[in-house]
């Protein structure tokens, strides 16, 4: 399908109403009420007017919409509904990748939701959107989704200095799933943390070993250094015989993606990728013959308000 998303005002109110009225008749009942069919053109209206929303077209077609609502922080995605014969069609997706655009524009740490807790399949497709569950307040579930940041690294020097920098906000516990090609970067990544934690020891690839750990010499976290590549589930690292625990220690898994999730409810992904002949992948890329792009994307909470 195809879409087109703009910003509505006021005007676009009674489109949006109806839109919501037709995607709650398929919803069970709920007890209470869902708090947007107590919603009225002139309520939208008023709604819209204060802090704007979003539209997505199929042609001349409103299909689906949102209200957008400033809580600070956070950017609120109020009376999200999707027209029910266009829904299975990307709407949905389309509307949060835009709202992603909008809060990275306005400055805001991310995103926020409310869904009801009796329905699973909404509370999960927020889950699989990229949304964590921050608390629940009965009968809703408030879940979040921070946003990501990009950065350029022009040499090993820049990305080990990335990773530097970025050591200086990490915690015990803390999770970081590294993806990229051969060579993109990700052993000299996990080289700047480990100078950013002042840990012990040079660091390598793991691929050998599976997973080594850093001792700290300063008192701080342990850095674990894996390669899920050679494991047949990440359920086999934390059977490794190591020296700490995972939640005592900052844990780095190369090739992680698929895997390491399980290991705890937050992450940061970290996804590093060559931009040499492509288009430009940020703003402010620093010229190069072997420009990285590298992708911070945080899921949970955990890194609501983070500088990354």
């Amino acid at each position: 399908m195809s879409l087109v998303i703009r910003p509505i005002g006021a005007e676009a109110a009674a489109d949006l109403h109806a839109i919501v009225m037709a995607a709650f008749e398929g919803r069970p009942p709920l007890d209470p009420p869902a708090d947007a069919l107590a919603e009225t053109v002139e309520t939208l209206g008023d709604a819209l007017k204060e802090q704007g929303g979003l539209m997505a077209y199929h042609g001349d077609r409103p299909v689906g919409g949102l209200v957008l609502d400033d809580l600070g922080d956070l950017l609120a995605l109020r009376r999200f509904g999707v027209a029910p014969d266009a829904q299975h069609h990307g709407v949905a997706h389309a509307l949060i990748r835009e709202s992603l655009a909008v809060a990275a524009e306005g400055g805001f740490d991310g995103l926020t939701v409310l869904a009801r807790q009796e329905l699973p399949r909404t509370v999960g497709f927020w889950v699989t959107s990229g949304f964590s569950e921050r608390r629940r307040e009965p009968p809703y579930v408030d879940l979040v989704r921070p946003l990501p940041r990009r950065h350029a690294a022009a040499d090993a020097d820049d990305m080990r200095a990335l990773g530097a920098r970025l050591a200086g906000v990490l915690e015990a516990g803390d999770l970081l799933v590294l993806s990229g090609e051969l060579g993109a970067g990700k052993t000299t990544f996990t080289q700047g943390l480990g100078e950013g934690l002042q840990v012990r020891g040079d660091i390598t690839s793991p691929t050998f070993v599976i997973a080594r750990v850093h001792p700290s010499l300063v008192g701080g976290p342990a850095l674990v250094h894996a390669d899920a590549y050679r494991l047949g589930g990440i359920e086999e690292l934390d059977d490794l015989d190591l020296d700490t625990s995972l939640d005592d220690a900052v844990t780095v898994v190369e090739w992680g993606t698929g895997l390491a999730e399980g290991l705890a409810d937050a992450r940061l992904e970290v996804r590093i990728t060559r931009a040499v002949g492509s288009e430009p992948v940020l703003d402010d890329e620093t010229p190069g013959d072997d420009v990285r792009a590298v992708e911070l994307v945080p899921v949970g909470a955990r890194w609501l308000g983070v500088p990354l």
